[in-house]
């Protein structure tokens, strides 16, 4: 696995999380309700539920580039255009962020399960990481090399995403409830993420 190929994951990994999807709402729930005390428990969930899913994807990857590499490569231009979908999508999402806070007095282990749950169950977790990262998987190299490497990263990466929302929910709530506010950001992601799109799109056919 190349440098270049861990860095555009990276890159493209971490404007992905930034888009409010089911876990992030969760996470702004939460800390609306029950302020900065929910940002570590959460985080740890939604990393532990990102394990889980990635887990699940990378070995039937795994599987499926052992059996058929005609099919491994149409996943690798799905995935690439399937970040140019995300981009648009995000846009067009414009000051949307509904997260309604959660009142009721929650220890942190229910918090971390409910977040695990959330994010492992969610049939769209699987989807995303069977057409994501076969984009940025080196048929050539070792897979369990690069199964270990791009788990830890985005890890990491989900962990933070995760703990950064709940901290900016608890103490800027103004600008979370903000529909301008958080148009802006989605429209810059978006845009970011559309380029990130056409770059990997550019990348994996250079790998093809």
């Amino acid at each position: 696995m190349s440098f270049e190929a861990w860095a555009a994951f990276t890159a493209a990994s971490a404007l992905l999380l930034l888009i409010p999807g089911p876990t992030v709402l969760l996470v702004v729930s939460y800390a609306l309700g029950q302020g900065w005390r929910t940002a570590l428990p959460m985080a740890v969930g939604v990393a532990l539920g990102d394990f889980t899913a990635m887990t699940l994807s990378m070995l039937g990857l795994g599987a499926l580039l052992a059996t058929s590499a005609t099919l491994f490569t149409v996943l690798k231009w799905v995935g690439a255009l399937y970040l140019v979908y995300l981009g648009v999508k995000l846009w067009r999402a414009g000051g949307a962020l509904q997260a309604t806070p959660r009142q009721d007095a929650t220890s942190a282990a229910r918090m971390l399960g409910h977040a695990w749950l959330v994010t492992a169950l969610n049939p769209k977790s699987i989807t995303f990481f069977v057409a994501f990262l076969p984009a940025f998987l080196d048929p050539a190299a070792d897979f369990l090399t690069q199964m270990a490497v791009f788990e830890a990263t985005f890890l990491v990466l989900a962990f933070a995403n995760a703990f950064g929302y709940a901290l900016i929910a608890s103490r800027a709530r103004a600008f979370v409830a903000n529909p301008r506010s958080i148009a802006i950001v989605n429209r810059t992601g978006g845009g970011l993420l559309v380029g990130a799109g056409v770059a990997t799109v550019a990348f994996a056919g250079s790998k093809s």
